[in-house]
């Protein structure tokens, strides 16, 4: 790297973190002034408000990294080409014989360095963080009850339930339906209350331990293999992977995980081919190109005819942006409704906008 293409990084990186630090900044002052009364819910003090407010946001800042990732590298880029226009930088250096696409070299590189950051985070740090993400603001210690959206396990028993406690693991009431064999018939059974024993050495582990269940008593030759019955109305459930995280996941739960997880999920034979999951490991898969096309845009937007005020470039590019994220979100919702393939509603705006992107900065003076 030359001294110019040095200068040129760090002051991409410069304006990425003022930008950065200015969005999440401003996030974290509107959101807390909106829900300071949830903080102080659960509080004794104002010492335990402060330390709520801290972990809430000392992840949730995090989270909204990951999300506005490509278009915080976008301003960087941006903010570092217009001050350089602003401040007369750019034509002494294209007077010297230096095209306009060398001076973006390492611009464009600084913002790739960014987006593999973020992808990093998602992969690797959002994953370990999910529980806390999905916390409310009123329950930082994840003792409030939260609502059970039920699983089948891959041996083929249905749970649902009410209310669980993550603490506890517990859930009330707590209602399963074992499948029908060729010995057995289809058993409903429904409990007062169900405590999950995660796997362990323990024969009486990795399941369900329900407890005032109705039917206190099932015949041996009726009872399917996976129930274990212990006293009259007492049952131990063995599941293979319903646990107690699968019985109480958020709906969207697959937003956290990482893009592995998500490619292992989908390969189960005996797992449904469920279209969200799909898209979204596609869009994991094309994120940095989207990301990158992005940028490539925004910059080719506001060279292309460099004697425009660069407050009108900023602008045009800021317009260009949310245009991108729109088309972006409207190609997910296809996916997700399955209007279009998993892949093609990943990949779409890459093509929407990627021979556009190339006549542009095809365009750009040099």
């Amino acid at each position: 790297m030359t001294i110019l293409d040095r200068m040129l990084f760090f002051s991409f990186i410069r304006a990425y973190c003022i930008c950065l630090t200015s969005t999440l900044s401003l996030y974290i002052i509107v959101d807390m002034f909106t829900n300071l009364d949830d903080f102080g819910v659960k509080a004794d003090g104002f010492t335990d408000i402060l330390n709520n407010i801290a972990h809430y946001y000392g992840y949730r800042v995090i989270q909204y990294y990951d999300r506005l990732c490509e278009a915080i590298a976008l301003l960087g880029a941006m903010f570092t080409i217009s001050w350089m226009q602003r401040n007369n930088e750019l034509l002494p250096v294209l007077s010297t014989g230096v095209s306009t696409h060398r001076v973006l070299r390492p611009i464009l590189f600084g913002a790739a360095v960014a987006l593999g950051i973020g992808i990093g985070i998602q992969e690797l740090v959002i994953p370990r963080i999910a529980p806390m993400l999905m916390t409310d603001r009123d329950d930082p210690g994840g003792d409030k009850d939260v609502a059970v959206h039920g699983a089948f396990d891959s041996s083929g028993v249905h749970m649902e339930g009410s209310l669980a406690n993550r603490k506890e693991l517990v859930i009330k009431p707590f209602y399963s339906t074992l499948p029908e064999s060729a010995s057995t018939n289809m058993i409903h059974l429904s409990a007062a209350s169900a405590k999950y024993i995660p796997p362990s050495s323990d024969p009486l582990s990795g399941g369900w331990l329900m407890t005032g269940t109705t039917q206190a008593e099932i015949e041996n030759d009726a009872r399917p293999e996976m129930l274990i019955p212990l006293f009259p109305g007492k049952y131990f459930l063995r599941t293979r992977d319903a646990d107690f995280e699968t019985m109480t996941r958020h709906p969207k739960w697959y937003v956290f995980t990482s893009t592995r997880k998500l490619y292992t999920l989908l390969n189960k034979p005996e797992a449904p081919r469920q279209g969200p999951v799909a898209v979204m490991f596609h869009t994991r898969i094309s994120r940095f190109f989207t990301g990158m096309l992005l940028v490539v845009l925004g910059l080719s937007i506001i060279l292309r005819d460099q004697t425009r005020h660069v407050f009108i470039s900023a602008g045009l590019c800021l317009l260009m942006c949310g245009i991108y994220f729109s088309v972006v979100l409207f190609c997910k919702f296809l996916g997700d409704g399955d209007y279009l393939s998993p892949a093609l509603s990943a990949w779409m705006p890459v093509l929407i906008f990627g021979p556009y992107t190339l006549v542009q900065y095809d365009s750009i003076h040099t």
